[in-house]
């Protein structure tokens, strides 16, 4: 039996093993910076094992988990999966909803670590049949900035890699697809908070005011011409306005509002030009309505680029298993969301690619941070064994 058989048939054998560890985890989400069990949850799933675990790695809860193979030298690869939930509230019905309020899994990240758990064991128990080194990347606050890989590849921790792969679950994919994406596969993005300070009083008397609220009004429709009038077609740029907040009565003009947003960009030339033209329009609001501003704006996650070879290499090794364990593997477009992965792929050659979870009998699956999210646990034993595939050509 090759080693492939054997991995794969391990993997098999814990499949029931990976979606309860999935629904334990799901049931028992926690936000960034706080995954204080979850990551005692981990911890004790690697600690009778012969690994190295260095846990509360980087700005909070990470662990790495390092598996030295025993069949020679080789080369040194990372795995990353995260393991944070998000401030939601679960309205999907499943029998393993949620039990803290107000907080759920709805971006899969419980599915992320329950592979990587089940696919690091069984790379463990079949560690003299490999060479090189695994280092297992459990990765903790991906969904709050800073984020949490920025601080473990800044520890020095992950120097030693030679590449880095992740994967993450889209329910809107189909189940049995896995996509691929060459060099800028995710976007970029900075956010922004903007308090317009005005004068607020009557509303029978606007005149005797400077209002906050029309200026942060007409921020609103005006920043939306930084993409259409100062940004290149070609080029992928959003800007969205997701806050707007001015409480108040019926007959009262406020003092101020606040207004938050998102940015995000497929080119990382991007980044400083949206933030100058963002500040010019701010500069034009306080002459224009006589206010006060004061714009808090943050270069976030980076535009993730997969290396074009290393992408090559995947799509060529997952076509030849292709309606194996999964349907199909196919180049797709860039996704506009963030992942701060692309920390990791800052400095190491690597991919991070996307495996379908989209549930059964759903023509239209709710996304990626919608209260109604769910996944096909199918797809956590296609991830394990594209994963498995993709890196038994570098340690066999």
């Amino acid at each position: 039996m090759s080693l492939k058989e054997k991995l794969f048939k391990q993997l098999e054998d814990n499949e029931d093993r990976m979606i309860q560890i999935r629904r334990h985890l799901h049931e028992n989400p926690e936000l960034s910076f706080k995954e204080e069990k979850t990551a005692q949850f981990i911890e004790e799933f690697y600690r009778d094992k012969e690994v190295s675990i260095t846990t509360n790695v980087g700005n909070g809860n990470g662990i790495i988990v390092e598996i030295e193979g025993g069949a020679g030298e080789g080369p040194t690869l990372g795995l990353r999966a995260d393991f944070d939930a998000l401030p939601i509230v679960e309205e999907a019905d499943v029998e393993f909803k949620s039990k803290n309020e107000g907080v759920m899994h709805a971006c899969g990240h419980d599915g992320h670590t329950a592979y990587l758990l089940i696919l690091g064991e069984a790379l463990i128990d079949l560690k003299d049949e490999w060479k090189g080194k695994i280092k297992l990347i459990h990765q903790h606050a991906e969904e709050e900035p800073p984020g949490g890989a920025k601080s473990i590849v800044a520890s020095g921790i992950l120097d030693d890699l030679d590449e880095v792969y992740g994967i993450h679950l889209f329910p809107t994919i189909d189940v049995g697809d896995i996509t691929v994406c060459a060099e800028e596969a995710m976007t970029g993005r900075s956010n922004f908070e903007l308090k317009i300070q005005g004068s607020g009083g009557h509303g029978a008397m606007p005149h005797t005011t400077n209002d906050a609220l029309v200026a942060g009004g007409y921020f609103v429709t005006t920043a939306q011409t930084i993409v259409s009038r100062r940004m290149n077609p070609n080029d992928s740029v959003v800007v969205s306005i997701t806050a707007f907040d001015a409480p108040g009565g019926y007959n009262v003009i406020q003092d101020s509002v606040t207004l938050r947003g998102t940015v995000r960009y497929l080119s990382m030339d991007n980044q400083e030009p949206i933030y100058e033209e963002m500040e010019r329009l701010v500069k034009g609001l306080e002459v224009t309505y006589g206010v006060e501003c004061t714009l808090d704006y943050v270069y976030d996650y980076p535009v993730l680029y997969n290396t074009p070879e290393i992408i090559d290499e995947i799509e060529e090794t997952l076509s030849e298993s292709a309606g194996s364990y999964f349907e199909k593997v196919y180049r797709d477009k860039p996704q506009a969301a963030s992942e701060d992965f692309a920390y990791y792929l800052q400095e190491k050659p690597g991919a991070f690619i996307f495996v379908g979870a989209k549930p059964e009998g759903v023509e239209n699956a709710y996304p990626n941070h919608h209260p109604k999210f769910e996944v096909n646990e199918k797809s956590l034993i296609i991830s394990a064994k594209a994963m498995a595939d993709i890196i038994l050509k570098k340690i066999q």
